[in-house]
């Protein structure tokens, strides 16, 4: 599989999704991606 990075979208996403109190893995399931790559992403800072 190959690597695809987030884009600007999907962080703004994952950042709008937190600020409503949402689960993990919750966020993931929406866009598509691992909790683990939401988790580093929140990490990294949105």
């Amino acid at each position: 599989m190959a690597h695809k990075e987030l884009d600007l979208r999907e962080r703004r996403r994952i950042e709008d999704m937190l600020n409503a109190k949402l689960p993990v893995s919750t966020i993931a399931a929406e866009i598509g991606r691992h909790r683990s790559t939401v988790y580093r992403v929140i990490k990294n800072g949105c």
